[in-house]
């Protein structure tokens, strides 16, 4: 890890820390800070999990919600992000369980985020990329909620083995295990499905 990726993300978690503080001390205010810089990721992995974008926008207002009634044992020594993601995570695990609710070739790169990008696509290139994006959610869908938690966020938010352990409250051993379960389930699942189901992704836009 570089130091300019260090110097920024202790910057980030002394940032977030001084706005957990000010809200703890009695400045509601401040939490729409927190909300605004972390809504869009927050929705992101709700849509991720859930895969309908009315129940993720439900999700992740609910993961807020609940993030600042328990803010107060948030342990100010982790990552804000880190503990909002988990919440989030718990929270769409238990609404596809309630639901009975049990991706993408093995060697395919995972596309960006094409309907939340913050430029508007070109028309043909929408229809692509939703067509894309609907099929990727359908395999998405036939994961189990733990498999896809730890697919959705290592490779949508390239989180290491040590930060999904910290997410989903379990062991890097056993992240291991489920990536490595989850990408044999979806490669047998992608051979068995039509050839050319999945529609060629164009050159990914890195997000700014």
């Amino acid at each position: 890890m570089s130091e300019n990726v260090i110097q920024e993300r202790d910057e980030i978690h002394a940032r977030d820390r001084a706005w957990v503080q000010c809200i703890l001390a009695g400045d509601p205010s401040v939490f729409a800070e927190l909300m605004a810089a972390y809504q869009q990721a927050v929705y992101n992995l709700a849509y991720r999990m859930l895969g309908e974008r009315t129940e993720a926008e439900d999700a992740a207002q609910e993961a807020f919600l609940r993030a600042y009634r328990y803010l107060d044992r948030y342990d100010q020594d982790r990552p804000f992000k880190t503990w909002l993601l988990s919440i989030t995570s718990n929270y769409c695990i238990d609404r596809l369980r309630r639901r009975r609710l049990t991706w993408l070739s093995i060697d395919e790169p995972l596309p960006p985020h094409p309907a939340l990008a913050s430029d508007a696509p070109l028309p043909e290139a929408s229809a692509i990329d939703g067509e894309r994006d609907a099929a990727i959610q359908e395999l998405l869908s036939e994961l189990s909620p733990d498999y896809r938690a730890v697919v959705v966020l290592r490779y949508w938010y390239d989180c290491s083995y040590t930060e999904i352990a910290e997410v989903t409250g379990t062991t890097e051993s056993a992240v291991k295990s489920r990536l490595f379960r989850a990408r044999r389930a979806l490669a047998e699942r992608i051979k068995a499905r039509p050839a050319g189901h999945l529609v060629p992704a164009p050159v990914p836009v890195m997000e700014g």
